[in-house]
Parts: C-alpha cells; structure tokens; sequence
C-alpha cells in the first residue's frame, strides 16, 4: 500500500474530501497511527543498537535522538564482554532514595530516563565499562520507516497495511466526532494487531540451541550403555 492508496482509502472510508482531511491532516493521521503500532507491537524489524562507553565516576549517558522504546540496557567489561549485566529500568525518585548521592560508587544495577538525550545510572560506575542500548526508534522519513508523501511505502505499509489502514481511521473518526465508526475502527485495528502479533511470534520461532537444548554434532559417535 502506498502513500496516495492510504490516503484515498481514508477520505473514501469517511466519505470526506480533501477540504475537510487535508493533506496536512492526514499525515498527522499516519504519524499518529504509526507511533501507536510501533508502541503496541514489539517488531523486530524496528530494534536498534547502540554501543557507548562508560567512564568512572560519571552516572549519565547520553542517548540516540527518536528514542521511542528502550528494550534493555546493557553493560560489561571490554576485557569480559561475555560477562554482561542487564539494568533495571527506575525513576528518578527511587535512583535518589537508592544511592542517596552521586558520589558513592559501584557497578550499575539500574537506569532512568534523565531526560530526553540522557540515561542516569546507578550506582555511578566505579571503573570503565562499555555499555549496549537496545531500541526502537520513532518513525523518520530519513530513516525510510515514516509514510510521506515522498517516502510512498514503508515496512508497515507493505507488511501491515491493515492496521495502518485501521489506526489511521481510528485518528480520523476521533478527528471527525464519529463515535460509532471510531469504536468499529478500534474494534478491527486491536483484530489486525493480534494477527500481527502472531506473525512476529512466527517468525521468533526457537531452534534447539536458543530453546537450551544441547545439540549433538553431527559425526559425534553415539555412547551405547
């Protein structure tokens, strides 16, 4: 499904014209409606990651711009990179109660949103570390995963054209007081939502090495008992 294709279907489905969904409306529509899958599905197509390093005494980290989801926080040694520690993610309030000053220094255990470009650690870290964030990204036109005008197609609109269509109609009706018609929509988008819930899952199917199985080579010689 393209761009133009969406918008179509948008201004047919609400019987509007483009006087009343503009073009300028409508993408607020997409963007909206983009955000809201992006947040509601966890797609291993949208993961991103970013490798930083960590010096003593330093509890902030700066971050990529467009974070939308922070998946997990990682940090190891550069010498032990098999020895990795995962972060619980807190706010601010518990990091103060926890640590009760900056000062006091240790390996991380947990991470909050500073603000909109920082991560603040905690403990503050007592030696160099390298640290891994994994995340998703707000949809950009640059980065080919917003719907433009001139950015015609994007994963979500070749590989989840439903949904789109339906988060999309669900921002139009709320925009155009239709309560009824925005309550089907809602109806049919959560529908398509779990359908592509289920295909994700399809896709993260375990062979027997992620599953914790020991695999047996193949020219291993059997063991009778």
């Amino acid at each position: 499904m393209t761009y133009d294709e969406l918008t179509t279907k948008l201004r047919d489905y609400t019987e509007t014209s483009s006087t009343v969904l503009t073009s300028a409306i409508v993408n607020d529509f997409i963007s909206d409606a983009e955000y809201r899958i992006m947040t509601d599905v966890d797609l291993d197509v949208f993961r991103q990651n970013d490798f930083t390093s960590l010096t003593a005494g330093n509890p902030f980290v700066s971050t990529p711009a467009g974070i939308l989801i922070i998946r997990y926080v990682v940090t190891y040694p550069e010498a032990s990179p098999q020895t990795r520690t995962y972060l619980q993610q807190k706010d601010i309030s518990f990091m103060d109660e926890y640590s009760g000053t900056r000062i006091t220094q240790n390996a991380p255990k947990y991470y909050a949103n500073w603000d909109e470009t920082k991560l603040y650690l905690s403990p503050t870290p007592d030696s160099a570390l390298n640290l891994e964030l994994a995340y998703v990204r707000r949809p950009t036109s640059s980065a080919g995963t917003a719907l433009t005008s001139t950015n015609t197609t994007t994963y979500l609109s070749n590989n989840a054209p439903n949904a789109l269509t339906y988060a999309c109609l669900v921002e139009a009706f709320a925009f155009l007081q239709n309560d009824k018609m925005y309550q089907l929509y809602e109806q049919k988008y959560q529908q398509s939502l779990t359908g592509l819930g289920i295909e994700q899952q399809g896709r993260r199917r375990r062979d027997e090495y992620m599953n914790g199985v020991v695999r047996e080579l193949l020219n291993a010689p059997r063991t009778r008992v």
